[in-house]
């Protein structure tokens, strides 16, 4: 299967195309100074973030890349209408119109919980509500040492 990745850097963007085996996870989606960007998996190998995002189109997809790269750099991004807290240690990436919603561990790292296209104007408590799911059981398959099973 081939995927279609976007690189960003401040003065280029390129895209190039790797082919990702099906049964291996792609955690990392970059890897920065201050903080490692992963998508987040269900035991059934499946990631509803990584799902989503592979079905934008390229210029959807840079502007998560763009606010991904500058979070994993720098360490923040000021601008709220940008990524913002959601409360109960929510955050969520805001590349209109499109929410990707995440949260902070240990290692320096944030993962991406789930994704969707924002409809209205407050965050839907729904989505918040799987947010919230995924971090609990991340936090506990990492404790029990089975999260990163392929890697």
């Amino acid at each position: 299967m081939s995927l279609n990745f976007i690189y960003l850097d401040f003065v280029t963007v390129q895209c190039y195309t790797f082919n990702v085996d099906k049964e291996k996870k792609e955690y990392v989606l970059y890897k920065g100074e201050k903080f490692t960007v992963e998508w987040y998996y269900t035991e059934k190998n499946k990631s509803q973030p990584f799902e989503y995002f592979n079905s934008l189109d390229s210029q959807q997809q840079m502007k998560l890349l763009y606010l991904v790269k500058r979070m994993g750099d720098f360490g923040k991004i000021s601008d709220k209408t940008k990524f913002n807290f959601e409360e109960d240690g929510i955050w969520a990436f805001k590349p209109k119109p499109d929410r990707f919603l995440s949260f902070f561990t240990t290692g320096k790292k944030i993962i991406i919980t789930n994704a969707f296209e924002k409809k209205c104007q407050k965050l839907p408590p729904a989505e918040k509500e799987k947010a919230e799911k995924c971090r609990k059981d991340y936090e506990n398959r990492v404790k029990g040492g089975t999260y990163y099973d392929n890697i």
